[in-house]
């Protein structure tokens, strides 16, 4: 008799932890407004610092089934999953744009004007981009956050090296 064995909620844990270490050069740097302390707009403030934990979040599931799930499907369609499942909830819109103009399909490559600002951006060093659009009630924060190829895996089916930059997930957040 053969058994399988699950990986434990704490394991699991561990291992998104661990993760989460490789992610310190994907985290976005801290804005203008962090860096001086609170900002004199608290509804942006408080959508930079969602944009921030989405990124944690995200990047850090990225890593860690990408770690722990050697084959199969690269682990950002999963992310994409929820991408999708996020917008047709209303909460946010995020989605994978290229930026090393090598992208592996069209559907990544920048369509907004701020996506192509940003992409530019990237190919400079930055590592995070916003902007606020809309008026009112209908301010959204525009935010792009750095991907670089922080796997082998990653690097391998791109054809760069470790740490090349691939492209920036881009956030749109109502701002209330």
């Amino acid at each position: 008799m053969t058994t399988t064995r699950r990986p434990t909620l704490l394991a699991w844990i561990g291992g998104l932890l661990a993760s989460a270490a490789l992610l310190t050069t994907m985290v976005a740097r801290p804005t203008s407004a962090d860096e001086g302390g609170e900002g004199d707009d608290p509804a942006l403030d408080r959508a930079r610092a969602e944009v921030k934990m989405l990124d944690a979040l995200y990047k850090t599931a990225v890593v860690s089934i990408t770690e722990r799930y050697q084959r199969g499907q690269p682990a950002i369609m999963v992310a994409k999953d929820v991408f999708g499942a996020m917008d047709e909830l209303g909460h946010h819109s995020a989605r994978l744009v290229d930026a090393s103009q090598a992208p592996l399909g069209e559907q990544t490559s920048p369509e907004t004007d701020f996506e192509r600002r940003a992409a530019e951006a990237m190919r400079r060093g930055e590592s995070y981009v916003e902007e606020v659009a809309g008026e009112g009630p209908d301010r959204r924060l525009l935010a792009a956050t750095v991907v670089p190829a922080v796997h082998r895996r990653c690097a391998s089916c791109h054809g760069v090296e470790e740490g090349d930059l691939l492209g920036f997930i881009r956030y749109e957040l109502p701002i209330r």
